[in-house]
């Protein structure tokens, strides 16, 4: 049996979201790997929706309430993070696949380590960052020091070996993203909701274009009054996003949406398009999902989105509003061209099976025992 340590990071920091998933789905497969694998996840408490409840020691009806405090909630990240250090001194795992960056483990760490790296926008697209964000640091040092790399694209290998030093190319794995390719997903309605909606998921961050569309946006609600803008993940509106809302009127056709991975399934099958304008990607998750719901694509031209999105999608000029503002009416305008797009995706889905996934990674893990 091969016993895979995981860590606390992202599921400590995320309550939903890409990267926590991504682990939780190869900790379900390893439990259900029939004795071949099996992991420990250094995790005491968390809010985190993929993680079991079962597995974490303090997620309980005395310890809930403190965490959900804000003494508890400033503290969480310390604690699991001692709780990870501890897993670690104590050697019982033949593999460390920590969930993020943070170099808390290496001068403990005495075990072979894979590192998956994500995406190279940090180091592509610097003035997008805060001057003393020490990730780029993290990340260099955990792709030195890593016995493994998994890539979750060909565009993430290739921006590796330009920007990340890789004095060794051979020790990277491009094992891509999946998702059950198998069943329908499970959708959870959401109310109230616009009849008729173009939808945005995810950060709003600058590399990801979010002004320029909401710029194109603008132009299209103004020219279409029964039309309006979905926003979902990301957090809160903040104040600049608020007032951009407010000086342009838009407030009433502009909603944002907490919502849970069932009910972002319900709003991908409502939505009359799904628009992912980033700069660059490692990957795009987000695509598979609207793929599986049922859901016209519009992705900026980059080399990732080509790579995931291939013929199934429309693209546009990533820099251009107008392009943008003319894919949009293209795809809205017209029920075959979404029914065309509609119908690729699902094409295109089945390359992406989460079980390629998991058994190229589990591939990947015994090779370093």
């Amino acid at each position: 049996m091969i016993k895979i340590l995981f860590d606390h990071q992202k599921f400590t920091t995320q309550r939903y979201g890409g990267i926590s998933r991504y682990f939780a789905t190869l900790i379900d497969a390893i439990e259900d790997s029939g004795g071949a694998f099996s992991s420990k996840t250094g995790v005491l408490y968390t809010e985190n929706q993929y993680l079991p409840g079962a597995s974490q020691l303090l997620n309980n009806r005395f310890c809930r309430p403190f965490f959900r405090t804000k003494a508890g909630k400033s503290g969480l990240y310390k604690l699991n993070q001692y709780y990870s250090s501890k897993l670690i001194r104590e050697k019982r795992f033949d593999i460390f696949h920590p969930t993020y960056y943070d170099l808390y483990f290496l001068s403990d760490l005495k075990k072979p380590f894979v590192t998956t790296i994500h995406d190279m926008t940090y180091e592509i697209l610097p003035e997008y960052f805060w001057a003393h964000d020490p990730l780029t640091e993290f990340k260099r040092k955990n792709i030195e020091r890593a016995d493994a790399i998994i890539a979750i694209s060909e565009t993430t290998k290739s921006d590796l070996i330009e920007y990340g030093n890789i004095s060794d190319p051979d020790k990277i794995k491009v094992i891509y993203h999946g998702i059950d390719t198998l069943s329908e997903a499970r959708c959870q309605p959401v109310s109230p909701l616009p009849e008729a909606y173009i939808l945005y998921v995810g950060d709003r961050s600058g590399y990801k274009n979010f002004f320029l569309f909401m710029d194109a946006c603008r132009e299209i609600l103004n020219a279409q009054p029964s039309l309006s803008v979905v926003l979902t993940g990301g957090g809160g509106l903040g104040i600049a996003e608020k007032e951009y809302l407010f000086r342009n009127r838009l407030a009433g056709r502009v909603h944002h949406i907490n919502a849970s991975d069932s009910e972002l399934n319900y709003l991908f099958s409502r939505a009359l398009v799904f628009v992912y304008p980033s700069l660059h990607e490692g990957f795009g998750l987000p695509i598979l999902e609207a793929f599986r719901a049922g859901c016209p694509v519009l992705l900026s031209d980059t080399r990732c989105f080509r790579e995931i999105g291939a013929d199934a999608v429309h693209y546009f000029e990533a820099t251009s509003k107008e392009a943008l503002v003319s894919e949009v009416y293209r795809i809205i305008g017209s029920e075959d061209t979404r029914r065309k797009l509609v119908a690729a995706g699902k094409t295109r889905l089945q390359d992406f099976p989460i079980e390629d996934c998991v058994r190229k990674t589990f591939e990947l893990y015994k090779s370093l025992v």
